[in-house]
């Protein structure tokens, strides 16, 4: 297959799909697996949905791509649509979430010089969190393994704090703070839950020394967590959200929504991105959001978290030993003597696609829409593999 001409910068597993339907896949021999990964949350409603395949085949005889030194018709529909559905009052699109990310950071540069000038240029983010993997994305990630000396100077003006503690936010911001980053449910570092009533806190604390506020929402937003996006149920409105993996149900997309102080920051040619936002992108995301704004549907996503969760924890298995999350973002630690990655590897094998977050943590990220029935093959593939263990 020439799998090899391709550089393995993913320690990618030796499995080659050929086409999935609905929460199902099939690689190139005829194997199947259910799908708990939806591609590490961007396949919003997994493979081959209809209304999604319908619009961008209807957008590929229209127009794929025009350069942002115009604007296109379903480009600005969705943009309204989406303004009009999360309460934000500007949108800047990119192609991906590192992208999002260094657009927001960007902007909280430009905000702290222009309210604190040159001073002002700090930017707060929490311990295990994960942004990104380019060089400014890196640097804000909470986590050391990220940062090997092999790819250093890394970009200065970065700070953490941990999450969930009270004490550190009482000191953490004065006036040289830009901007306080949060990620409301860490994915990468191990699917942990930022409490609301800190979050809240930290966001007032910030706001109080000047900062903007900002939600890394790369993996938590559209619905994964049972909202629109996660800072919804934490409480809070931040200034920033920056989004991408499931806004388009697998067409490269992110970007960032602002409102408030952060509204009118950026100005023609503070940051530009040669795809972002195109009209086949857009027509892909207008569908997404959509059908995640259908009534009942995130409500249906957070119960099939809570089922997900609850048929775990009921196994009482000797190696399972938390089952935590919201939505379909969810995280299961195991037993210290065994490791995320023999786990993942097993369930792959037995016909089941996960992930993880960390060395002891599986991660189950499904498709929004997935099935009972593919829920329920799924999680007795993890039953039976897990008793195997």
């Amino acid at each position: 297959m020439g799998s090899k001409n391709v550089v393995n910068n993913y320690g990618s597993f030796d499995v080659t799909f050929a086409y999935g339907k609905g929460s199902t896949c099939y690689d190139v021999n005829g194997k199947k697996y259910i799908d708990f990964l939806a591609g590490i949350a961007v396949n919003s409603f997994g493979h081959n949905f209809k209304p999604l395949v319908k619009a961008v085949q209807k957008q590929l005889k229209r127009q794929i791509h025009t350069c942002n030194y115009f604007t296109s018709d379903v480009g600005l529909e969705y943009a309204d649509s989406l303004l009009k559905a999360s309460g934000f009052s500007g949108i800047y699109f990119g192609n991906s979430g590192a992208e999002a990310n260094e657009a927001a950071f960007k902007l909280a540069r430009k905000y702290g010089f222009l309210t604190g000038g040159e001073k002002r240029k700090t930017i707060y983010t929490l311990e295990s969190s994960f942004h990104g993997r380019t060089l400014a994305t890196l640097t804000a990630t909470g986590q050391k393994k990220f940062h090997p000396e092999c790819f250093a100077p890394y970009a200065p003006g970065f700070k953490t704090i941990k999450a969930n503690d009270y004490q550190a936010i009482k000191t953490a911001f004065d006036d040289t703070t830009a901007a306080l980053m949060i990620e409301c449910i860490q994915g990468e570092g191990g699917v942990n839950l930022v409490d609301s009533e800190w979050a809240k806190q930290a966001a007032h604390e910030a706001r109080k020394a000047g900062a903007l506020v900002m939600v890394d929402e790369v993996q938590t937003g559209f619905g994964r967590t049972g909202t629109l996006f996660a800072s919804d149920w934490l409480g809070f409105e931040p200034d920033v959200v920056s989004f991408a993996k499931g806004v388009a149900g697998g067409i490269p997309m992110g970007g960032i929504l602002f409102r408030g102080k952060a509204a009118e920051v950026f100005k023609a040619g503070d940051h530009q991105s040669t795809f972002a936002g195109n009209p086949l992108a857009c027509s892909a995301a207008l569908v997404v959001l959509k059908e995640l704004l259908k009534d009942g549907f995130m409500q249906s996503v957070e119960q099939k978290g809570e089922y997900i969760k609850k048929a775990i924890k009921s196994w009482n298995s000797k190696f399972v030993k938390e089952v935590r999350g919201k939505g379909l973002l969810l995280g299961i630690d195991i037993d210290e003597t065994k490791s995320a990655v023999e786990l993942e590897t097993k369930l792959l094998q037995n016909g089941l696609l996960t992930s993880t977050a960390g060395k002891n943590t599986l991660r189950l990220v499904p498709p929004l829409n997935i099935s009972q029935k593919e829920i329920d093959s799924g999680l007795e593939i993890l039953k039976q593999t897990l008793l195997q263990f």
